[in-house]
């Protein structure tokens, strides 16, 4: 699976897409946005409530910087609510504004831009930014879960699992703690861990939007492990908590098609993309179209993939692991490289950047190249069939059946039907190579 949110990519992401990442904000509140002019009357939305009656605050005391902080924050959760890159720049207005009213000892603002960062998938400027913010406030849970997504998209998974107890010992039953403790676990193989830090979570959530962001991932973790009856029952909690929410209707879609019930698996696509767009949504839907047989209709979903993925690149989000992946399976080996390349540049110990990178240079023809990568990729002892998959694929290509064999197996293993496109692609070559 590929999370785009989470961090990048994980359990086939991210990250969170990333994007974006996890639920960073919670000591100040859901992220947040800028400098637009008041609006009349707040609408229905809380979010865009919020935002309003901040921004009509902020035109009678323009000076509290406390205030362009929050708004940052607002304009940085609608964006990631609405995948709308275009609440960035206005969350780097509001917290350029909040350090002018203020600029010493501001930490959050710091915070802030450290959130945004991370947010464009500029990882080491929201590492270097925590640095600047814990100098002034060490006590910071908010922070810690910046610090964390920033060392975890670095591959500094050592320094990560140091910053994840520190963030649990400041927040012990925060959802931003939980989840992210959780997601170092997870990596690490530990999934009974990270298990047991997301039910934390679930219970202890104090809003519809937590339990449903921690049901969501217990819901990855038990669809990666091949437990789908724990996966649709997550996935279900979720809903009922809150209903309709894009990334649940999503796994809810997996669930069925792997379960074979194609229909109403793309009905639930369907009613997700229209709703929100997202590349993760995107994809997932253009996949099962393609396992299908819908090779058009598949097309035309890639096509909004690339599109979408223009237009956060245009707003300064960095996109270069997610469009390798995406390009090495659904473009040509050339764009999937050129991604990969300036990826692996920027993060050379990722093991999500060292996937799509042997990824897209196997795709090229260059798997004797792409091996040793492909490896080190492994390192972690991450359960992730698509990436076991992936690995193996290579293994075979570079002339090491033994080797392919064994990952394709335990990718198969994890979970048979972990995609409906790439699990029968994997199970194919594993026959062949009996």
């Amino acid at each position: 699976m590929q999370r785009w949110a989470r961090t990048a990519l994980s359990g086939g992401v991210v990250v969170a897409l990333a994007a974006g990442l996890l639920a960073v904000g919670a000591a100040a509140g859901s992220p947040p946005s800028t400098t637009d002019a008041p609006v009349a009357t707040a609408p229905a939305d809380p979010r865009v409530a919020r935002i309003a009656q901040l921004q009509t605050d902020l035109a009678r005391t323009p000076g509290r910087y406390t205030g362009w902080n929050e708004l940052g924050f607002a304009y940085l959760e609608q964006a990631r609510v609405t995948s709308d890159p275009s609440f960035y720049a206005k969350a780097e207005g509001a917290f350029t504004r909040s350090l002018e009213e203020r600029p010493e000892d501001n930490d959050l603002a710091l915070t802030g831009q450290a959130s945004l960062a991370a947010a464009r998938h500029d990882f080491a400027a929201a590492l270097a930014l925590t640095d600047r913010s814990l100098a002034i406030n060490d006590f910071s849970a908010t922070t810690y879960a910046v610090r964390v997504d920033a060392l975890v998209e670095l591959g500094r998974y050592d320094e990560a699992e140091g910053a994840a107890q520190r963030l649990l010992d400041l927040s012990p039953g925060g959802l931003d703690a939980l989840t992210r403790g959780s997601y170092v676990l997870e990596l690490n193989g530990d999934v009974a861990g990270a298990r047991s830090l997301l039910e934390q979570a679930a219970e202890a959530a104090a809003s519809p939007q937590d339990e449903a962001f921690a049901r969501y991932y217990l819901g990855e973790i038990a669809f990666n492990t091949g437990d789908l009856a724990a996966a649709r029952a997550a996935y279900d909690t979720g809903l009922a908590a809150l209903p309709d929410d894009p990334q649940l209707v999503s796994g809810r879609a997996r669930v069925l098609a792997a379960e074979g019930d194609t229909e109403a698996a793309l009905a639930d696509l369907r009613a997700v993309v229209e709703r929100l767009p997202a590349p993760q949504h995107l994809v997932a839907y253009g996949e099962l179209l393609e396992a299908t047989g819908q090779l058009d209709a598949a097309r035309e979903q890639y096509d909004v993939v690339r599109a979408t993925q223009q237009l956060f690149a245009a707003s300064g989000q960095d996109v270069d692991t997610e469009l390798a992946l995406f390009e090495a399976d659904h473009g040509t080996p050339a764009a999937a490289v050129a991604s990969a390349e300036k990826a692996y540049a920027k993060r050379p110990r990722s093991v999500v950047t060292q996937d799509a990178y042997a990824w897209a240079l196997h795709r090229a023809g260059r798997s004797a190249e792409a091996l040793p990568v492909a490896r080190d990729a492994l390192r972690l002892g991450w359960r992730n069939p698509a990436m076991l998959a992936r690995v193996g694929t290579i293994e075979a290509a570079a002339g090491d059946p033994a080797a392919a064999r064994r990952l394709l197996e335990q990718a198969l293993a994890l979970n048979p039907v972990f995609s409906p496109l790439h699990a029968p692609r994997a199970a194919e070559l594993l026959e062949s190579l009996r």
